[in-house]
C-alpha cells in the first residue's frame, strides 16, 4: 500500500462523503481530513463524528489537498471541476464518486493537466442518507469501480489505490462507456422497475398491499430512493438507460406471449434466469473475489445476532460480511454470512450447527 497523501479534501460530507472519511480515519487516524459543504449541519455533524478534522470552505479546503474526493451530487461535479480546477495544487488527484461516469469524464478535462483525475464509483449506498448514518465499514467488500483516463492512469495515481484499500473495497477498473452501460442494467433500470411495480400494485387496490410479503418488499425495497438523487442520474445515463429498458421490454414481450399462449413455455426462461442468478458472486457488495456465504437461522430473540456472531469469533473465523435476508418480528431471522474461502464457510457451519443453530452452505 502506498503511504498515501498526507490531506484529503472531502467536497461533501453526507453518507458517502462522511462514509469515506471515517474509513481513512479509521486506518489513517493521523490523517488530515478537510470536509467542505454547502450544508453546515451536514459538515458539522460529520466533524463532530470524526470524519472530518476541520471545516473549509471550498477556496480553503481544495489548495492544501493531495488528494480530492468529490461526493456531491452528479449535476453539481461540472461547477465544482471549474473550481476545483483553479484551485487544486499541482500533482492533486481529484476523484468523484458518482454512478454516472462519462459526463464526469469529460467534466474533467477542465482541470488543467498538472492535476490528475480518475473516476471513482463506490458500489455502496443506502435509500437514505445524511453524515448522521455514515459507517467506516460502508465499503468493506464492496466493488469501487475506477475509471482512470490516458492522462491520469493508475500506475501514475497510487493514491487511488491507497484510498481504495484504506476503505475496505475491491477494485474494478472500467471504461466509462462500459460502466456506464452496466450500470444502467445492474443498478438504474431495477430502480425504476421497483417503482413501477409498486405503482402497479397499488393500482391493483390497498388489499393487494396488504398481501405484500417477503418477495414484493425484497424486488420493491429502493423504491423509497428519493427522486432528487435519482433525476441527475437519469439524466446524464440517459441513451443507457433506454438500451437497458429495451432490453427489458422485449423480454417482458416474450414473457407475456408465453403467458398468453402457453404458461409452460416460460420453463426455459425460468430455467436460464435461475442458473444465471445461481452464477452470480456470493456476496451482495462486489462482483469480483466473492466470497464463500453461510445462510444461518436464528430465534427473533434479544442479542440473537450477537450470540451468533460470537460462535463465528471463537471458532477463529474472520466474518467478512453479514447480511440480514430476512426476518418476522418474534419468530426467525435469516442471516448471509460471508467468509474469505470455502474452508472457513465449512467451519463457521461445523461450528453453528455443533451451537444449535441451523446453518447450510449457499
Amino acid at each position: 500500500m502506498s503511504s498515501g497523501p498526507s490531506t484529503v479534501t472531502l467536497v461533501g460530507t453526507g453518507l458517502i462523503g462522511a462514509s469515506v472519511g471515517l474509513a481513512l480515519r479509521r486506518r489513517h487516524p493521523d490523517l488530515w481530513v478537510i470536509g467542505v459543504d454547502a450544508s453546515d449541519a451536514h459538515a458539522a455533524e460529520a466533524l463532530r463524528r470524526g470524519a472530518i478534522t476541520e471545516v473549509a470552505t471550498i477556496h480553503e479546503g481544495i489548495p492544501p489537498a493531495d488528494l480530492v474526493v468529490l461526493a456531491t451530487p452528479l449535476d453539481t461535479l461540472a461547477e465544482l471541476m471549474r473550481a476545483v480546477g483553479q484551485l487544486a495544487k499541482p500533482g492533486a488527484v481529484v476523484t468523484d464518486v458518482g454512478s454516472v461516469k462519462g459526463t464526469v469524464l469529460r467534466a474533467a478535462r477542465q482541470l488543467p493537466e498538472s492535476v490528475r483525475f480518475v473516476g471513482g464509483h463506490p458500489m455502496a449506498g443506502a435509500t437514505v442518507g445524511g453524515p448522521s448514518l455514515s459507517d467506516p465499514l460502508l465499503f468493506e467488500n464492496a466493488v469501487w469501480v475506477l475509471c482512470p483516463t490516458p492522462q491520469s492512469p493508475l500506475e501514475a495515481t497510487p493514491e487511488m489505490r491507497w484510498l481504495t484499500d484504506a476503505a475496505g473495497a475491491r477494485v474494478v477498473v472500467m471504461d466509462a462507456e462500459r460502466h456506464d452501460a452496466a450500470v444502467a442494467a445492474v443498478s438504474h433500470v431495477p430502480q425504476l422497475l421497483a417503482v413501477a411495480l409498486v405503482e402497479a400494485a397499488a393500482a391493483t387496490g390497498d388489499d393487494a398491499l396488504t398481501l405484500a410479503a417477503g418477495g414484493f418488499r425484497d424486488m420493491t425495497r429502493i423504491a423509497g430512493s428519493p427522486f432528487s438523487t435519482w433525476r441527475p442520474i437519469l439524466e446524464d445515463n440517459r441513451e443507457a438507460v433506454l438500451i437497458a429498458l429495451n432490453q427489458l421490454t422485449t423480454q417482458i414481450d416474450v414473457i407475456r406471449s408465453s403467458v398468453a399462449s402457453s404458461p409452460a413455455g416460460l420453463a426455459d426462461v425460468f430455467e436460464r434466469a435461475g442458473a444465471t442468478r445461481a452464477s452470480l458472486p456470493a456476496s451482495s457488495k462486489g462482483s469480483i473475489n466473492p466470497l464463500a456465504d453461510v445462510v444461518v437461522w436464528a430465534d427473533d430473540a434479544p442479542g440473537f445476532l450477537h450470540s451468533l456472531t460470537g460462535v463465528v469469533a471463537d471458532a477463529g473465523l474472520n466474518l467478512r460480511d453479514a447480511e440480514l435476508l430476512r426476518i418476522r418480528e418474534g419468530e426467525v431471522g435469516t442471516f448471509r454470512f460471508g467468509f474469505s474461502s470455502a474452508d472457513d464457510a465449512d467451519e463457521a457451519v461445523r461450528a453453528l450447527t455443533q451451537a444449535g443453530y441451523r446453518a447450510t452452505r449457499r
